[in-house]
């Protein structure tokens, strides 16, 4: 039974997201970067029959995508390293990407210290830090969403939605499907 609250919602690619979210959430906690390929579901289908008759995709929505996970993520020293190596085929209309981060206060973040390394370790033991997984997706004809899970609040009625959470990861995205 839904939240009394709760928003549907509709949008093929904001389905997507939060599908994945779940599926990636079900895996637990301190999670290597996740990469996926969002493709068309009724080509993924067409192309793959086997699959309609073994999940639910022969009933999904028109425009409906796919989260296809990449297993072989190359080698890269850090976010911003991979994605500019990332390039489509035209089958994928789109990519999402599950990560996980620490994040702290503005003021606290400010703060840090300027070498990497010890940086690291004062996020890592700063007592207002939060862990967070990040999902971002988009498409090739411009759609974006983005999800936020917090550890302390760990359930799936509490993932917010808004492109605004990372604005900077989405354009990173978008450009692998340039």
């Amino acid at each position: 039974m839904p939240e009394p609250n709760a928003i549907a919602v509709t949008d093929p690619l904001a389905i997507a997201a939060l599908e994945t979210e779940r599926f990636v959430a079900g895996a637990g906690w301190d999670q290597p970067v996740r990469l996926f390929a969002l493709v068309s579901t009724a080509e993924l289908v067409a192309a793959q029959p086997t699959l309609a008759s073994s999940t639910s995709l022969s009933d999904s929505a028109p425009g409906a995508l796919s989260a296809v996970e990449q297993d072989d993520i190359p080698e890269h020293d850090g976010i911003e390293d991979l994605l500019a190596r990332l390039a489509w085929p035209p089958a994928v209309v789109g990519v999402l990407i599950a990560l996980e981060r620490i994040v702290l206060p503005p003021e606290v973040e400010a703060a840090l210290p300027e070498d990497p390394a010890a940086a690291l370790q004062a996020l890592a033991a700063h007592p207002d830090r939060a862990d967070v997984r990040l999902v971002a997706a988009a498409t090739r004809d411009g759609r974006e969403t983005c999800l936020l899970r917090q550890r302390a609040n760990d359930r799936d009625d509490r993932v917010a939605m808004d492109r605004g959470i990372a604005p900077g990861l989405l354009a990173a995205l978008k450009a692998t499907l340039d």
